[in-house]
């Protein structure tokens, strides 16, 4: 049985997918399953098992009629079984439409029904993992859904460990900070950008309460103004760049807490464990985190991040 999942979306998203894919792989085990992500997505497969290829194809890209149709190519020549869809748009849907795969599942919503053997309800609502794992409906898999979880390459926790050694970080264990500055998330009007100010007084709480904790900051590729201002402020900080995913979720594994915005490191620090606090602006938290002791998402009254007072997160800091 070939099985095919097209997965529009981020990093995050593919975690949050990741317990739909392996619950999938629990009941087909010797399925073969491919997922067609966004290029920016691909590199999260590096911690998921229950994959055994990953294609790319930018959804969001202006794609013409030669670009569907190489891809409608691709899906056709693999012969997939069973096909479904995180995405709601209608092109996709047609497209998988067109592939002619037998059973083709997807969100209904509507006249795009027509497009999906398996239509299934859309429950926007609730937690996206859980979302997305009402896709398994249409394969007439009913069960609860598992909590989010990655496997990280022996190489990438050596490669972790290194680092903190490197870092000098002594057994104790460390705060992990992520900033969360994304040009991306800039160009979509999307808030979830705290002010680095408000950063530096909750890092000279944490310096006056606990001065022996070391302080880390993850920097991302869109990160180093952000890392620069806070340096500046506190030349004791300590700074990690992993160059994967791997070693991103190995490095966040080794933290006694992991502070950030909505972002694919909040995500993985849900799926290895690692208790965090995380800070939202409009985006609702409960749709992003999971309901579950060490998670804790702090909602800004007015909508805006940059409205979380310091004085809350030490609150959830010193109370957690």
């Amino acid at each position: 049985m070939r099985i095919l999942a097209l997965v529009p979306g981020g990093i995050g998203d593919q975690i949050l997918f990741f317990p739909t894919l392996s619950q999938l792989k629990q009941y087909y085990p010797k399925a073969e399953i491919d997922v067609i992500v966004e290029p920016r997505a691909k590199g999260a497969y590096r911690v998921c098992q229950s994959v055994d290829e990953v294609l790319t194809f930018d959804f969001k890209d202006r794609n013409g009629l030669a670009d569907f149709g190489n891809l409608l190519g691709v899906i056709r020549d693999r012969e997939y079984d069973a096909a479904m869809t995180l995405g709601r748009r209608w092109s996709v849907g047609l497209l998988l439409w067109m592939t002619g795969i037998v059973r083709r599942i997807g969100y209904q919503a509507g006249s795009r029904d027509l497009f999906f053997t398996n239509p299934v309800p859309l429950k926007t609502e609730q937690y996206a993992a859980h979302m997305y794992h009402d896709l398994l409906l249409g394969f007439g898999i009913n069960v609860p859904c598992q909590e989010l979880a990655v496997r990280v390459p022996k190489s990438d926790i050596e490669w972790a460990e290194a680092k903190q050694q490197q870092l000098d970080i002594p057994e104790i264990g460390y705060i992990l900070i992520h900033g969360g500055s994304s040009k991306l998330a800039l160009s979509q009007g999307i808030d979830k950008i705290y002010p680095v100010e408000k950063w530096q007084k909750i890092v000279e709480d944490i310096r006056q309460k606990q001065p022996d904790l070391p302080i880390v900051l993850l920097k991302g590729p869109e990160d180093a103004e952000w890392c620069q201002a806070m340096i500046e402020y506190d030349r004791d900080l300590k700074v990690t760049a992993p160059e994967d995913i791997g070693k991103l979720a190995a490095m966040i594994a080794g933290a006694n807490l992991m502070l950030c915005t909505d972002s694919a490191p909040m995500h993985l620090a849900v799926a290895v464990g690692t208790p965090t606090i995380a800070l939202f602006g409009p985006t609702e938290a409960k749709k992003l985190l999971p309901v579950k002791e060490g998670v804790y998402g702090i909602q800004s009254p007015s909508g805006r991040i940059a409205d979380i007072k310091p004085e809350t997160v030490l609150e959830q800091i010193w109370g957690s």
